[in-house]
């Protein structure tokens, strides 16, 4: 008996407390009333825990001077509802907006009726509620002053308070974007530059506010600038870090002034939104990088196709920086044949500089990432260039006709038969010149190839990561046939123009000797290397040769060209005297002292995992995204990121307030190589950008040379997206 009196009790106790936690429909929802020079607007503020359904939602005026048009009610949350079947809902705050068909000439105040029916999530559903409002068209010398003018003006003309002026309101698009409504009385405006937004509580982080054009001002503070007049609707991502509802609490600034009167200070407001539950098929669709697209194609796709997008890739990838130095090699090899070349021998030649080049290519690349090791900077080791460059060196003294290179006598004699004499434009020298190019030359990281090289590395498929990888091979190798068979038919056959032509891809050579040491001089010094040999160059085409008055055109356009590359050598020896490092810019040390640098990007170098870890948990700390760049003296990529994406505006404004990090691992030693693995990275130039809260944002990651306006697009989607 003394059981069942205890339980009667808690019974009662629990239904005590759920009629406390039952609202009345007037304090569930609560509505207001405003009116607009245009529209009547109803503002519904629905209580925590609780909802209103679009579809029962109605409005109607009971005055006959008023005349409403449809509702205009933004995208509800879809509810599959056990009575009334697939519904939309409004959960914290909603507006409708009812346009003003007709009004007639002085109506002051209106009756509206308007219907709703909600429910709370514990499970009680509320009757269909009618309502009744009243709402006044001359609320303090509002919008009926203004259009009336006479006594009511003189009131109007008295700036608002900035929180009447401009209004700002907050609602959710969705569980992943927020919109800030903004409404601005006439004769007044905000400035677009000074919006700014920031969490103060609540589960989620705020992007970049996506901020429409606004109307150009020239402005008598700020210049030249961009406003608001009316009304301006701004969206902002969400980044959630828990899928669980929750409050967000923002702050808002901004500025803005009465037009030909005050400006007012700038503001802070805060405002508030209930968050609902999120799930993975709320959050947008994550990008997808180049090189993953690429391996999951490698993986998945059709083999012809794998084919052939990779011979194309290797196509574009034949004009880049890192595969143009083959050009000259190739051409070099076709005119050290003289005489003896022809059409059918020159493609003969090519095509065996290519398959060389293709083979090693694949070969090194297939196993090299099997091993999980770099290729890139194994083949950077200082022995290998100097090499290299000497083997260049050499060919060039070869075309300037100090000695010819051929095979020992013994081996000559046994290959005597198999065909032409072994000079350095036989088919062996020519396809060792393609293993080297493929091995030291081409060695740029780009997304096709690190697609493959992940294929093989981290899916273990050896065949479709290497098929790749020779299909992306000949692809790089198609413009070398053709260069290399239009230079068969188009070279002289004979007579001294052969002598110069020679001449010429000898000074290509030792060009290429300089690019190579380029990776491990300073770059004063390889600047001076320039200069000399285009200051040699122009004496060889005959700067300094006297012409007689009957001279021929090609000795005077031979002298004029002669002359410029002398004065331009000359420049160029003078820059590297003065420290300047582009030779496109040789006399930019003499505008330095006055502007300085500033247009270079200022990185913070690490060098360990360790070095890392400490920085981003400090960049964590104060909130702020980070950026980190692969980098390495002998990455060609890097240096024309360096030279002319860094030091575009555009980029360095999207980076704003990112801590910029820089890996140097050109040594490529136990600590650079341990830091390259951490990512699984195969070589610079590679970008990675982070979170505030620390953590790598993979989808956005940057292989290879990228221009400066798709950079700054991609680094302010990585850094301040969602």
């Amino acid at each position: 008996m003394r059981l069942l009196c205890l339980s009667l009790l808690g019974l009662a106790a629990l239904a005590s407390q759920a009629a406390e936690d039952i609202l009345k429909p007037e304090e569930a929802f609560r509505y207001e009333l405003r009116a607009m020079p245009d529209a009547v607007e109803v503002r519904w503020r629905i209580a925590p825990g609780h909802y209103l359904y679009k579809q029962r939602m109605g409005y109607r005026s009971l005055s006959e001077g008023l005349v409403l048009g449809d509702a205009e009610l933004p995208p509800g949350k879809p509810y599959e509802d056990e009575f009334f079947g697939h519904m939309e809902i409004y959960r914290g705050e909603v507006v409708a907006r009812l346009p003003i068909v007709a009004r007639a000439d002085g109506l002051k105040t209106a009756e509206l009726e308007l219907r709703s029916q909600g429910c709370a999530d514990i499970g009680l559903c509320y009757p269909p509620q009618k309502w009744t409002g009243t709402i006044s068209f001359d609320q303090g010398g509002g919008a009926l002053a203004r259009l009336l003018g006479g006594a009511g003006r003189a009131a109007a003309d008295e700036p608002l308070p900035p929180e009447q002026a401009f209004r700002p309101r907050a609602r959710l698009l969705d569980p992943f974007r927020l919109a800030i409504d903004w409404e601005i009385e006439p004769g007044y405006y905000l400035y677009r530059d000074s919006l700014a937004l920031r969490r103060i509580t609540g589960p989620a982080e705020t992007g970049r506010p996506k901020l429409p054009a606004g109307t150009p001002k020239q402005d008598e503070h700020f210049g030249e600038t961009e406003v608001y007049y009316d009304a301006a609707h701004i969206e902002v991502p969400l980044s959630r870090a828990t899928p669980a509802p929750g409050l967000l609490e923002l702050e808002l600034a901004w500025q803005g002034c009465k037009e030909d009167s005050i400006c007012y200070p700038p503001q802070l407001t805060r405002l508030a939104v209930d968050l609902p539950p999120a799930s993975a098929g709320d959050a947008p669709a994550a990008p997808i990088s180049e090189q993953d697209r690429l391996s999951r194609l490698i993986v998945g796709g059709n083999l012809a196709l794998v084919i052939a997008t990779f011979t194309g890739l290797g196509l574009l990838l034949a004009f880049t920086p890192c595969v143009l130095p083959m050009v000259p090699i190739l051409s070099g090899i076709i005119a050290g044949q003289g005489e003896d070349v022809t059409t059918g021998r020159a493609f003969a030649l090519s095509l065996t500089y290519v398959l060389g080049m293709a083979v090693t290519y694949t070969l090194a690349g297939a196993a090299f990432a099997a091993a999980g090791g770099q290729l890139q900077a194994a083949l950077q080791k200082p022995w290998i260039i100097i090499t290299v460059a000497g083997l260049f060196v050499a060919l060039a003294a070869s075309m300037f006709g100090a000695f010819e290179l051929q095979m020992p006598a013994a081996i000559q004699s046994r290959l005597s038969g198999l065909g032409d004499r072994q000079r350095s434009g036989t088919f062996i020298g020519t396809a060792i010149l393609g293993a080297l190019s493929a091995l030291v030359v081409t060695t740029c990281v780009a997304p096709p190839l690190v697609a493959s090289l992940t294929v093989i590395a981290r899916a273990g498929d050896v065949l479709r990561g290497a098929l790749s990888l020779f299909a992306m091979s000949l692809g790089m190798g198609i413009p070398l046939l053709v260069v290399g068979t239009s230079a068969g038919r188009l070279l002289p056959k004979a007579g001294p123009w052969m002598t110069k032509v020679k001449g010429a891809f000898g000074f290509l050579m030792l060009g290429l000797a300089i690019w190579m040491l380029e990776r491990l001089l300073p770059a004063p010094l390889t600047l001076a290397l320039y200069g000399a040999l285009v200051f040699v160059a122009g004496v060889f085409l005959g700067a300094f040769n006297t012409l007689a008055a009957n001279s021929p055109v090609a000795a005077r356009l031979g002298k004029g060209f002669g002359l410029l590359a002398v004065l331009y050598g000359a420049v160029l020896l003078i820059g590297a005297l003065g420290g300047a490092r582009d030779p496109l810019q040789p006399l930019q040390f003499a505008l330095r002292a006055g502007d300085g640098d500033q247009h270079e990007l200022r990185f913070e170098r690490i060098k360990t995992v360790a070095d890392l870890d400490a920085v981003l948990l400090a960049a964590s700390s104060a909130g702020r995204p980070v950026m980190l760049d692969f980098y390495a003296d002998w990455c060609v990529s890097c240096k024309e990121m360096e030279r002319y994406t860094f030091t575009d505006p555009g980029v360095q404004a999207a980076l704003g307030d990112a801590l910029l990090l820089q890996a140097d691992v050109s040594a490529n030693d136990a600590a650079d190589q341990a830091l390259l693995q951490r990512f699984g990275i195969f070589g610079p130039p590679t970008i990675l950008f982070f979170d505030a809260s620390g953590r790598e944002r993979e989808a956005y990651r940057v292989v290879g040379y990228m221009p400066a306006d798709e950079f700054a697009r991609h680094a302010g989607a990585a850094l301040h997206g969602a």
